[in-house]
């Protein structure tokens, strides 16, 4: 990122779980320690970036999955408000199950009450109610333990310092910070927690993967058809994953998008959707039945890329960062080494220009002909205008093309509308 891409690029820690999100309801533990981090961390580059050699006025935060709710929290916290210029949400989790605890933020006594008190009942420091003993008792555990227990605070705090609403208020009711928008999903994001199916069953299926309220009507919509492949678990698991990647993932990210536009919140025009539909699976990352991984072909034995597979959550992260090999994987063919030099080659672009489409003049000058050629034959890339109908995206594949949101209809059956923040 930073050699091709003629970026200053910084990274940094901060506190999670227990360390990052509890609170208690005693008028000083009030959470957000790890949100508290990320701003302090904002501040530090702002204050000190010139000396690297970067520019105060265009900071782009980036970040994908708890990294992406992170980057888009930035957008309404007023301890951050005209601190940076842009923001790269890739896979931002804001939809019903496990994503709403991530996109919503709790009152004080919330967190304490929910979440905080499994904590307490955990390490026995409940202490009959009494918030100064409950502290105390925290304190004197060992760090380990605490990063240990079972129990985990995951969930940030409407303190009424860093975060003052309810969540990110796209309605236009709250103030957001102005800047350029990249966001978007991997294909299918949710294929990496979707269970593989035992049985032939869709609605079993639909139900074990947490959408019974949903499934008959998922099934009888017609929307989501099973596939006519010779696997009949794969079919359902294939339609399975597409649910839990609309509901977890695609559908409120294209929201975010619709309303950001159509509200005029975000940097306009700079505001750009997009959807990988190439990706290369972490192997770090377990998934079921190795679907998220190309299929290995006596021809192509590193994973045939030209037959379909799961693009699944975290599988873009090496294309963005460039880091294929530095991570010591092999380029699987020649057209990984060029779609992760496009990826850099735009994700860099939006970082100086607030647009992913770099300048063909510095590209000639560099000598980035692949990319080049790959715009010239693309087409350019281009902003959502705010049509919830048919919402301009990007589809980031070799080659890549512009296209329309799919999943709009699917998107309603589900009740989460393009429209929903509109």
């Amino acid at each position: 990122m930073a050699s091709r891409g003629d970026v200053v690029a910084v990274t940094f820690n901060y506190r999670g779980g227990n360390f990052g999100n509890l609170a208690l309801d005693d008028g000083t533990t009030n959470g957000n320690w790890g949100f508290s981090d990320q701003v302090a961390a904002l501040d530090w580059v702002r204050a000190n970036i010139q000396g690297f050699g970067g520019d105060p006025d265009r900071i782009t935060i980036t970040g994908q999955s708890y990294g992406a709710i992170s980057a888009m929290n930035m957008l309404g916290s007023p301890k951050t408000a005209r601190n940076f210029a842009g923001v790269i949400a890739q896979s931002y989790t804001s939809g019903p199950l496990f994503g709403l605890s991530y996109a919503n933020y709790y009152d004080i006594a919330t967190v304490a009450e929910n979440f905080t008190s499994a904590v307490l009942v955990e390490v026995n420091c409940t202490s009959n109610g009494d918030k100064q003993a409950q502290l105390e008792c925290l304190r004197a555990l060992p760090a380990s333990k605490l990063a240990s227990l079972t129990a985990q605070v995951n969930v940030l705090t409407k303190d009424g310092t860093y975060l003052t609403t309810d969540r990110i208020m796209l309605d236009g009711s709250a103030p957001i910070a102005k800047v350029n928008v990249l966001m978007g999903t991997v294909r299918d994001d949710s294929g990496s927690f979707t269970p593989y199916p035992t049985a032939e069953d869709l609605k079993t299926n639909l139900i074990n993967g947490g959408f019974a309220a949903l499934a008959d009507n998922i099934i009888v919509s017609g929307k989501f058809p099973l596939p006519a492949g010779p696997n009949p678990l794969l079919n359902v698991f294939n339609v399975t994953a597409r649910v839990s990647t609309d509901v977890t993932f695609s559908c409120l990210d294209a929201a975010t998008m619709y309303a950001g536009v159509q509200n005029k919140l975000f940097n306009l025009p700079n505001v750009y959707f997009y959807e990988f539909n190439r990706s290369y699976q972490p192997p770090a990352w377990v998934t079921p039945n190795n679907v998220c991984n190309a299929p290995s072909t006596p021809e192509k034995p590193l994973g045939d890329l030209s037959k379909e597979y799961f693009k699944c959550h975290s599988a873009e992260i090496l294309y963005t960062f460039g880091t294929i090999t530095r991570n010591g994987l092999p380029y699987r063919d020649e057209d990984d080494l060029n779609f992760e030099q496009f990826t850099v080659d735009t994700w860099t672009s939006f970082v100086r220009t607030g647009n992913p489409n770099p300048d063909l003049k510095f590209l000639k000058a560099r000598g980035f002909e692949s990319t080049r050629e790959e715009i010239e034959k693309a087409g350019v890339w281009k902003p959502v205008r705010g049509n919830a109908k048919e919402l301009e995206m990007r589809r980031l594949q070799w080659p890549s093309y512009q296209t329309v949101y799919g999943e709009v209809e699917q998107c309603e059956v589900l009740g989460l509308p393009v429209d929903s923040y509109a």
